[in-house]
């Protein structure tokens, strides 16, 4: 059982009591010392962030002064970034190797994590992109035929900083309450000056504090192709000419996603997130996809203006997540920060023109900002796209998932279709786009 996070304030109160928490369910000896680390008093500057250093303690340190002690797991050292929780029970693997986790510190509501290992076949990417990772009680044994190593080798092996053994149910709670917001996670010499010391949690929450927020962040460099690749039609479709060719910018792209496509008859060519309208007409494509990915999309100038070149040119669109965002963007509506996001395999999301209901795969902070009722001239330019309606959105908080526009051949969802742990409700959404890229054709062969 880990420990639970007190407040300075708390903390000084239970010094000041004899050291009794109220409702921790510990007894804490006068310097405020739990079974698995410390609490202390985040506005004395002399507090030390631990009195006797182990290197199997780590302490979770929040922007707003709230600490959680607990033990480390994966990689010994620390790690700042803005701290997001996931509630699936399953799909770990693909969070951890999901590109739009760059620069996030997740933590799972699930309390048991690693029961399963990993293995070669389920990573979305080729590395863990999370900066770091919380759960509260990581599995002692790894049970599955697929597995090829425990998870907690795996994280040490790619320097991923963790916390295990801390109240997570709590800490989600507050993130629920508070907002996401930055963090950091401290192991190991990461709790020490260069004297050997213990450093004080003023000087942890400083570092905390001193790290680049979310909002404003431009990523996308961060996490494409270097280089564009070509994926080939699969499935029942291998070795065949494909039926169509997208040109899919890689944002952050999960493996899944050309795969969808590619087992679909479709030959993807993968483009960088800096391609130009140029490299685009080159791919020969039929149709553009624009993919998830990290980061603030009010920041990506240089790909909305891609996007409003190729809706130009006349190509059928197709955006998941932050392409979807972009296409908001591009449109001409503004998009804002949710206060702690949607992450999960099990968002109620409903189709606006059939009132079916799907649960789908989220993984997103910010969010399209668009009337929900009715169809309207896209705001960019006075209605240069068209109309455009609100075609999905999420019944937990009414969040516009997805948009449809009218009078070009454009659509996109907030969520993800192509969801490799699951939920599959969505991916008929696949389907479409295909359907959407050979209407246009046919109609550019008869016009």
């Amino acid at each position: 059982m880990g420990c639970s996070a007190v407040t300075c304030g708390a903390a000084a109160a239970a010094a000041g009591s004899g050291g009794k928490i109220q409702g921790s369910g510990y007894t804490e000896i006068p310097n405020i010392r739990c079974d698995k680390g410390v609490w202390v008093n985040l506005k004395n500057s002399q507090a030390k962030a631990a009195d006797s250093h182990s290197q199997k303690q780590a302490l979770l340190v929040l922007e707003d002064g709230q600490v959680y002690a607990g033990q480390a797991y994966g990689a010994l050292g620390s790690t700042q970034a803005e701290i997001v929780f996931n509630t699936g029970m399953t799909g770990y693997q693909e969070t951890l190797t999901d590109p739009s986790y760059d620069r996030q510190i997740v933590v799972q509501t699930f309390p048991h994590i690693g029961n399963t290992g990993v293995n070669r076949q389920d990573s979305e990417s080729q590395k863990i992109w999370v900066s770091g990772y919380v759960v509260r009680q990581p599995s002692l044994r790894s049970s599955s035929w697929r597995s090829d190593a425990p998870l907690d080798d795996w994280l040490q092996a790619q320097g991923i900083v963790g916390i295990s053994h801390i109240d997570t149910r709590r800490l989600v709670r507050h993130l629920r309450s508070a907002g996401a917001m930055r963090a950091g996670i401290f192991s190991g010499p990461a709790l020490l000056k260069g004297s050997g010391r213990p450093k004080s949690l003023d000087e942890l929450l400083a570092q905390v504090q001193a790290s680049q927020p979310m909002t404003g962040a431009n990523l996308t460099g961060r996490v494409s192709t270097a280089q564009a690749y070509t994926v080939e039609p699969c499935g029942q479709f291998q070795g065949q000419e494909p039926r169509l060719t997208v040109a899919a910018i890689d944002l952050g792209i999960k493996a899944m996603t050309p795969h969808r496509l590619a087992e679909r008859g479709c030959r993807v060519q993968v483009l960088p997130a800096e391609a130009t309208l140029a490299a685009v007409e080159q791919s020969g494509a039929d149709g553009v996809f624009f993919s998830n990915g990290p980061g603030d999309p009010s920041a990506a100038d240089q790909q909305i203006s891609l996007l409003r070149q190729v809706l130009d040119a006349g190509y059928p669109f197709f955006g998941i997540c932050f392409g979807h965002q972009l296409l908001g963007r591009a449109l001409g509506f503004d998009t804002y920060k949710l206060k702690f996001g949607h992450r999960g395999v099990n968002q109620p999301v409903q189709d606006l023109r059939t009132g079916k209901v799907e649960i789908t795969a989220h993984n997103h902070g910010f969010a399209v900002d668009a009337p929900l009722e009715g169809a309207l001239a896209s705001p960019y330019q006075d209605g240069h796209f068209g109309r455009v309606r609100v075609s999905h959105v999420d019944l937990n908080d009414q969040v516009v998932e997805g948009l449809e526009c009218l009078d070009i051949p454009a659509f996109s969802v907030q969520y993800h279709p192509e969801a490799a742990a699951g939920p599959h409700d969505a991916s008929y959404l696949f389907e479409r786009f295909i359907r959407l890229m050979e209407q246009t054709k046919e109609g550019q062969a008869h016009a």
